[in-house]
């Protein structure tokens, strides 16, 4: 496995709201910054701005350097568009030419091309999300389906993964889908380790609700955080709703609606991404049997363990652990 080279490209006017600025630090955070101890090299990445070769980007209170201008865009193995200028969004003015020539050569090139929020409408300009299921921040979805209606705009994830062409929802959904190309690229147990150092949740799948009652993690529920980290250390047994909602001290039904408003998520749905997300960490790091990594993630046996795999993953055990060569599974859990 091998993480990779990110381009990403900073909008010219850099006078935007403080949640843009957030987009671009995203990959700037969980791209740039180096983590040996976890995958070495880590990703190499390049922030590329509009015009040609290296220019700061002066706003009233804040500059931004880049080393490349839209050429930085060849050669990467992932290029991400965090944002296009406001007035192409609320105006209808075209997104930037030069943006839209270089997301078409990229993508003929190979490389996976990956919007966060706004920047789907610079996917859109390209074709690159013609036929496509793609996703923005609900808030811009209308103007996205309205200008684009050959994208198959869906405003209720968090976001989209079309194997070479990604999606996402705005601000926090951008570092979930951050989150899932480092998962997809090195594992989910490096995923995890990022997310934990993070201090965010490890994995919230994109097919979650962008509406929530609660704008917070569950972990953040203090009725809820002890029992699921209770339940996540006990995935092997057999754990059904109401011995949650007892440990938690609640009804089933009270239980039922908060856990459903912090994760979008019924129980049972959360139990299963938990176990899920078990079973493919030991399955990446250890060289446990099928059979007995379906007990110990609480998924049963080698065929419902198989079933579930390609249900939600569309592989099988088998074929999903032979992605992750043995000199990557340190610990073989034999004893």
């Amino acid at each position: 496995m091998s993480a990779g080279s990110v381009a990403v490209v900073v909008p010219e006017d850099i006078e935007v709201p403080s949640w843009d600025l957030y987009e671009v630090s995203i990959p700037c955070t969980v791209f740039g910054q180096p983590h040996p101890d976890l995958a070495d090299p880590w990703y190499d990445l390049r922030l590329c701005g509009m015009g040609e070769g290296r220019s700061d980007l002066s706003g009233s209170w804040l500059t931004v350097r880049t080393d490349y201008g839209l050429d930085g865009l060849a050669g990467a193995d992932t290029v991400i568009v965090p944002s296009v200028p406001d007035a192409c969004v609320e105006d209808g003015a075209p997104v930037p030419p030069a943006l839209v020539a270089a997301l078409r050569r990229a993508h003929a090139d190979g490389a996976r091309i990956v919007s966060l929020c706004t920047g789907a409408f610079a996917l859109a300009e390209a074709g690159l999300l013609d036929g496509r299921r793609a996703t923005a921040h609900w808030m811009h979805t209308a103007q996205l389906a309205e200008r684009y209606p050959k994208v198959r705009v869906d405003d209720s994830v968090l976001y989209v993964d079309e194997g070479d062409v990604l999606t996402s929802a705005g601000l926090t959904a951008g570092l979930d889908l951050c989150l899932h190309l480092v998962r997809r690229d090195l594992g989910a147990h490096i995923a995890n380790q990022l997310a934990r150092r993070m201090v965010v949740p490890a994995h919230r799948p994109g097919g979650q609700a962008q509406f929530i009652e609660l704008s917070v993690p569950a972990t953040d529920d203090e009725g809820l955080a002890p029992v699921l980290e209770w339940a996540g250390a006990h995935l092997d047994e057999p754990l059904t709703v109401e011995e949650l909602a007892r440990r938690a001290a609640m009804s089933s039904r009270t239980f039922y609606r908060r856990l459903r408003a912090s994760t979008g998520m019924t129980p049972l749905q959360w139990l299963l991404n938990q176990r899920l997300a078990s079973a493919r960490s030991l399955l990446e790091s250890t060289d446990l049997p099928i059979t007995k990594i379906g007990e110990l993630s609480g998924l049963g046996t080698a065929n419902n363990l198989r079933h579930h795999f390609l249900k939600q993953l569309g592989v099988s055990p088998g074929d999903y652990r032979r992605a992750f060569p043995a000199r990557h599974r340190p610990d073989s859990g034999r004893g």
